[in-house]
């Protein structure tokens, strides 16, 4: 039997519920195509967003139905 739990932001000590997806990678590492994600809550999608786009690894934010289908 599989439960299925809200998504949760990534921000640390963050338990709200993940309302977008963004979707990274490194590409001193990481092939081309290869994609990451975080998941972020309304407030810190700003933050993690800043985070990821200062060290050039944001490659796209979508809401996070689109990740899970």
């Amino acid at each position: 039997m599989t439960t299925h739990e809200p998504l949760q932001c990534s921000a640390k000590d963050c338990r709200a519920d993940a309302r977008w997806a963004l979707r990274w990678n490194n590409p001193k590492i990481h092939d081309a195509d290869r994609r990451k994600t975080w998941l972020a809550c309304d407030s810190h999608r700003e933050y993690l967003t800043a985070f990821l786009s200062r060290r050039g690894f944001l490659r796209e934010t979508v809401p996070v139905e689109a990740e899970i289908g």
